[in-house]
């Protein structure tokens, strides 16, 4: 019997797996797409609340047309919807756009990327799991593969605002695992994310005031791997690509998946970010960057082979 249930659990957690995956490379896309509208004179907070705005927008409608039961909930969901979207869609992108004006990127994504230990712990302490060894391990040795890819020795200045606002994302990151865990679970992942967008976008738009958006550079053009694409169109497609996707993707994954681990596999994010930023920004990878990129790897390879 044990090996019945064994055979149809490592099925769903390949799956799983390979979802989250998939969901991390598309977050890591919006960088650089992010980065070529910044350059013709966005500002990050006008970014996201487009980006979000127009994610919230497009899935509301596919859901509400296509399946519109998804969008039911009762009552006692309205703190876990809105933890979620404040928490996992606003907070994330914001506190990290905080953090990244007072200090250097590099510096600002290892602090976010502390997050998988944060959800290690709230699973140990609040939870009262015990975790395996070698998922500790590979939390532990992680950062030192961040602090290679990001080149935090160069330029870091200390900031206790920024590296305040850091920490704040990176825990605002595990409450997207931890809330994500638990809602897909209980929730149709469209209409949990469409319902968690349209509350970031609420909270990105009190902050990105939408009356004084850039709209005038909407037809500019962009420039992308050697390609001038408009701005409209690199917008269209972070919403898209680098939102709806990834967050329907990592939501439906957190139903199979431990929250500890998928922290561990969103590590990757800052790797193939800077693998797209290489191809399409011409921003080239050095030695160890990429002996940091073997890290993450192996600290991600560790903690799913060591995952209950």
């Amino acid at each position: 019997m044990v090996g019945v249930e064994k055979g149809l659990r490592v099925p769903g957690r390949a799956r799983a797996t390979g979802l989250s995956l998939f969901s991390w490379v598309l977050f890591a896309s919006s960088g650089s797409l992010a980065a070529a509208v910044m350059v013709v004179g966005w500002d990050p907070a006008a970014v996201t609340f487009v980006r979000i705005g127009t994610a919230a927008v497009l899935l509301v409608v596919v859901v509400a047309v296509w399946r519109p039961r998804a969008l039911r909930f009762e009552r006692a969901d309205i703190w876990l919807l809105l933890g979620y979207g404040v928490l996992g869609v606003a907070g994330v992108q914001l506190l990290f756009f905080v953090a990244v004006a007072r200090v250097p990127v590099g510096v600002a994504m290892v602090l976010v990327n502390t997050a998988p230990a944060l959800v290690a712990l709230w699973v140990r302490v609040v939870r009262g799991t015990r975790l395996p060894g070698q998922v500790w391990l590979g939390i532990g040795l992680a950062p030192v593969g961040l602090v290679l890819i990001a080149q935090t020795w160069e330029g870091a200045r200390p900031d206790p605002v920024g590296v305040a606002a850091g920490l704040g994302s990176a825990a605002c990151s595990a409450g997207f695992f931890l809330l994500g865990e638990h809602g897909a679970r209980r929730h149709d992942p469209f209409g949990m994310t469409a319902a968690g967008l349209v509350i970031g976008a609420v909270v990105v738009g009190a902050v990105a005031a939408p009356w004084t958006l850039p709209f005038h550079l909407l037809p500019v053009s962009a420039v992308l791997g050697g390609l001038h694409v408009p701005v409209w169109l690199v917008l269209l497609v972070l919403a898209v690509v680098g939102t709806v996707l990834p967050y329907l993707a990592g939501l439906r994954a957190l139903r199979d998946l431990p929250a500890p681990l998928a922290g561990v596999l969103g590590l990757l994010e800052p790797l193939v970010a800077a693998a797209l930023a290489w191809i399409l920004l011409g921003q080239a990878l050095r030695p160890a960057q990429l002996a940091g990129a073997a890290i993450l790897l192996a600290c991600a390879l560790l903690v799913q082979r060591a995952t209950p």
